[in-house]
């Protein structure tokens, strides 16, 4: 293990000459110096030299068999024969500081000919560690592809570059985060997409001057056009498939190094309720799916504000058979209705997130037995009745029933302001809540195209794709909202042209 030590004076004479460039590149490397894992030698034989590596991040076997028998068994004379010579791709002879400090923290093996000489040689090691690929877990669907991202940014390109075999797919990379350097790279299709919607993008990308950039959700919270709103605006996904279908749409797809999670933007509201399966199923089993759904999210968000509403302000709206049944649960129970709810929908968030937290056999066993449990002895225990608590539960259960885990949070948060609203004014109060969300939502953009389309700004072409799924012959220009340069996807009376060969 190499050890920086101090030298000798006639040595610091000589380079006093030397430009500031060389002096930042011995702080460097004194630097790495008190990592144990940085390793400097001189190498002895037909060719002498210095060679520095970080051997936490590069491949032993190939320094071994590939770099280090070169130089003992060649003569060299100069860093650019070296360069002619070594048979790897992407060998770099620079002087710049910058350069050399981002290659050796990435994994490049640095030679320099002598032990001061500014300008080295970089030869790229890096040794790559990942999970193989494997089946999506968030949006996991019975029929379709089965392959999910995972860290290494360049296996999940190659999971969108085999998909998409087109020169015409762009990939831009970038470097964010003043301390991590994370690799972000922005791709999407030449000659589709609005090159508006790229410049933005990357714009905003490159104003990000935060220092660590871990993951895409960090991404998603810093080039949101409302940081401060409840409703991702920018779209989360696993699934290669579904990032090669919205960048065949013209969209915009943001991959980071080290998320198993693609970013996919200019996104709307509607597409949060769509799932992969809605495109490997017959249109008209996707577009039942796809409105219960809808029903679901609705259900889930209005059941239990409707229930503190109509029995706090509006009993004369509850049928006179119903009536009898709702008296008799609720004669035992001390709190209003308000109480009972809040106190029941804490305790399903509670459930929620102990099966989240804890090990997938554990949790599993904590949602079921947990929500059993508790809701029977609620029940016994006068503190809340049975009509309310089958209320919590099909609303829980219509929670989740959204494909995307991100719109899923957002209708879990925005469930207790309309609670609140139908506690202080009854129906009213439930009305102002849903008027306040709509024209956030009409208010609210991704990327500066409109969130809320293509129901306003209304557009009946992107209907098609909407709450219902129209088949794909019906499907014939790309959405709107995108402004693609190529908008049209397919000839529609070829498509409608069905045609059989006489034999």
């Amino acid at each position: 293990m190499w050890k920086w030590k101090q030298k000798p004076k006639q040595q610091k004479k000589q380079s006093e000459g030397n430009s500031t460039n060389h002096e930042s590149l011995e702080s460097f490397l004194k630097t790495l110096g008190e990592s144990d894992d940085f390793v400097r030698y001189q190498l002895s034989g037909d060719t002498s030299c210095t060679i520095s590596y970080i051997k936490t991040m590069n491949e032993p076997k190939f320094i071994n068999q590939q770099v280090l028998p070169l130089l003992k068994n060649t003569h060299l004379h100069s860093l650019e024969e070296m360069q002619r010579k070594i048979p790897i791709e992407k060998v770099e002879v620079t002087d710049q500081l910058d350069i050399i400090r981002e290659k050796v923290m990435i994994g490049s093996v640095m030679i320099q000919l002598k032990e001061l000489d500014e300008k080295v040689l970089l030869i790229p090691a890096t040794s790559i560690e990942a999970r193989d690929v494997g089946i999506p877990e968030v949006e996991f669907s019975v029929v379709g592809p089965k392959e999910a991202f995972v860290e290494s940014l360049d296996t999940n390109l190659n999971l969108i570059r085999k998909r998409l075999p087109l020169p015409q797919l762009t990939i831009s990379e970038l470097n964010i985060g003043k301390v991590t350097k994370t690799r972000v790279s922005v791709v999407y299709i030449d000659g589709i997409v609005d090159p508006v919607n790229v410049e933005t993008v990357k714009q905003r990308l490159n104003d990000i001057e935060y220092d660590q950039m871990i993951d895409s959700s960090f991404i998603t919270q810093m080039i949101a056009d409302n940081s401060n709103s409840p409703f991702p605006q920018l779209l989360d996904t696993e699934r290669p498939d579904r990032v090669v279908g919205t960048l065949v749409e013209g969209k915009v797809a943001i991959l980071v190094d080290g998320s198993p999670h693609a970013l996919t933007c200019p996104t709307t509201v509607v597409e949060f309720f769509g799932a992969a399966d809605d495109y490997f199923l017959p249109w008209h089993l996707a577009s039942a799916f796809r409105l219960i759904r809808l029903f679901a999210v609705i259900f889930s968000v209005l059941s239990t504000p409707l229930y503190v509403a109509i029995l706090t302000y509006h009993h004369e709206m509850i049928p006179g058979e119903l009536m009898a049944t709702i008296v008799s649960s609720r004669s035992d129970i001390p709190f209003p209705p308000i109480l009972e709810v809040i106190v029941l929908e804490l305790t399903i968030e509670l459930l929620r997130e102990a099966g989240a937290r804890l090990p997938t056999k554990i949790g599993q066993t904590i949602g079921i037995v947990g929500g059993i449990v508790i809701g029977t002895a609620a029940v016994d225990a006068g503190l809340t009745s049975n009509v309310l608590l089958i209320i919590v539960a099909l609303s829980a259960l219509a929670s989740f029933t959204t494909p995307v885990y991100q719109i899923g949070n957002t209708i879990r948060l925005i469930r207790f302001p309309f609670i609140i609203g139908a506690q202080l004014w009854g129906l009213i109060g439930i009305s102002m809540c849903m008027v306040f969300f709509i024209g956030h939502l009409i208010k609210l953009q991704s990327i500066g195209r409109p969130f809320f389309e293509p129901i306003y700004p209304l557009r009946i072409i992107d209907l098609k794709d909407a709450f219902i799924r129209l088949p794909f012959s019906k499907q014939t220009e790309r959405p709107i909202l995108m402004r693609t340069q190529d908008s049209g996807r397919m000839d529609g009376k070829r498509a409608k042209a069905k045609r059989d060969i006489d034999e």
